[in-house]
């Protein structure tokens, strides 16, 4: 479901975008406003972000090779990454320059001075159209989790991406407006120029806030208490199994979890039935947290001699 609802915002998103920068572009050739030509770069990396989620998604769905066992998931963190550089670089830093530029050589809008207003109007209602679409998809998957909270821990990256860019897109645009309507009723050109600042660092926070996340995502996160607690109770709700030792669990990919854990089990207990009963714990597992594809699970005899002693929480009891 986050896969399918993520490609059909980055979907929306792209087809925007691509309208709203050649009109961007007209807009500057024919005004030479600042604000113009930073929303108008600003819309072509989107766009070009779009492209790269969408690329990212495809190559995540090779199949697992013996260099790469565990399948290419994390290509949608890598790609996710990339999409936060460059909208620092292409979208924030070139808004910053232009702006600065414009400030120490302000000029203001001679020709054609409908234009950008008309262009960044439309501009608006295309935005909040495509960030309509990825409102609506997120909410299928968020559940009653707040929007900060879906954003911070979302394994899937493209909605959380598609979601802060347009979010971007739109607060940029209203700084632009601003920015080339005060040029227009003043004649002074670094209100333009002041608006394209404001885009810069506006794109600028963004493009670290998705670094930050994505970096977190590529260092590799576990599963949430919730998930956790799932796996838990999904372990010790069948025979053989007398407790949980230590488990760790790992994001391979937004829809794939790795569980390895540690379990005691009687010592009474054949090697047929050992086998049996992890055999049953697996598929008690994938029925509980059907993302749990990749599961590892090492049986011991439990010594609670041996835990107390281990110097931390993290460390293994010896087995018997």
């Amino acid at each position: 479901m986050s896969a399918e609802g993520g490609t059909k915002a980055i979907v929306a998103a792209l087809l925007a975008n691509l309208g709203i920068a050649a009109t961007k572009f007209v807009a500057w050739i024919l005004t030479g406003s600042s604000s113009m030509l930073a929303e108008a770069i600003h819309s072509v990396a989107d766009s070009g972000n779009q492209g790269l989620l969408l690329l990212g998604g495809k190559r995540a769905q090779r199949k697992a090779t013996p260099q790469h066992p565990f399948g290419y998931g994390r290509d949608r963190y890598i790609y996710a990454f990339i999409v936060a550089i460059v909208l620092f670089s292409v979208g924030g830093l070139f808004a910053l320059y232009e702006g600065y530029h414009k400030w120490n050589h302000a000029g203001h809008i001679t020709a054609w001075h409908w234009v950008p207003v008309a262009v960044l109007v439309i501009a608006i209602g295309l935005e909040s159209f495509s960030f309509r679409t990825a409102i609506q998809e997120s909410n299928r998957v968020r559940g009653n989790t707040s929007w900060i909270n879906f954003i911070r821990r979302a394994k899937a990256p493209e909605l959380p991406v598609v979601l802060l860019e347009d979010l971007g897109a739109l607060v940029g645009l209203i700084l632009a407006l601003i920015g080339v309507g005060m040029t227009l009723i003043t004649g002074n050109g670094r209100w333009d120029a002041a608006g394209t600042i404001a885009i810069g660092l506006l794109l600028v926070a963004i493009a670290i806030i998705l670094a930050i996340e994505t970096k977190s995502l590529l260092l590799g996160e576990g599963a949430t208490p919730e998930d956790v607690q799932t796996i838990e109770n999904a372990l010790l709700a069948g025979g053989g199994v007398e407790r949980i030792i230590h488990m760790k669990t790992l994001y391979l990919g937004p829809e794939e979890l790795l569980v390895a854990a540690k379990i005691a089990v009687p010592r009474s207990e054949r090697a047929e039935e050992l086998a049996a009963h992890i055999d049953e714990a697996e598929t008690r597992i994938r029925q509980a947290l059907p993302i749990a594809r990749a599961i590892y699970l090492e049986p011991d005899i439990y010594r609670p001699d041996a835990a107390k002693s281990a110097p931390d929480a993290s460390a293994e009891p010896a087995p018997a």
